[in-house]
């Protein structure tokens, strides 16, 4: 939750509440990463720096949040993180991930660079803390 806080811009109100995380946990078909700042796993008392948190759908798995600690990033943890996210969801039988973020998010180079592609536009979907209403934009790749 802490790396949450830290991840998300308050204007946009992208970050879950705990009990958002918890609800998506217990319905089953969700799972999550984490990943430490050194790009292993965090071990014991090792405070993670970044983790992911996902839903196998049929044949696809969706990236619902994907977070790294401003103090960590440009360390290639992003990357590590979908590389997780990917491993696991081929062996939930996924073929296809899907994504969907707010224009304007810094993470669209990330997410593109590993292969995603713009599938569609949700447009107005989101709106800011000073309700701006800014457009979801949907991306997928293939299940590499």
């Amino acid at each position: 939750m802490a790396v949450m806080q830290a991840a998300f811009p308050p204007e946009y109100g992208e970050a879950w509440t705990r009990r958002q995380v918890e609800d998506a946990m217990l319905l089953g078909g969700c799972h999550y990463g984490l990943v430490a700042a050194h790009g292993g796993a965090p071990g014991t008392n090792e405070a993670a720096a970044g983790f992911f948190l996902s839903r196998t759908g049929y044949d696809e798995e969706e990236l619902l949040l994907l977070a790294v600690d401003p103090a960590c990033r440009r360390l290639g943890l992003g990357r590590r993180l979908l590389e997780q996210f990917a491993e696991g969801a081929r062996t939930h039988g996924a073929k296809r991930l899907l994504l969907e973020m707010r224009r304007g998010n810094p993470a669209e180079s990330l997410y593109r660079n590993f292969g995603f592609n713009q599938i569609g536009v949700r447009p107005n979907y989101y709106r800011s803390a000073t309700a701006e209403r800014i457009d979801a934009i949907t991306f997928a790749c293939d299940c590499h």
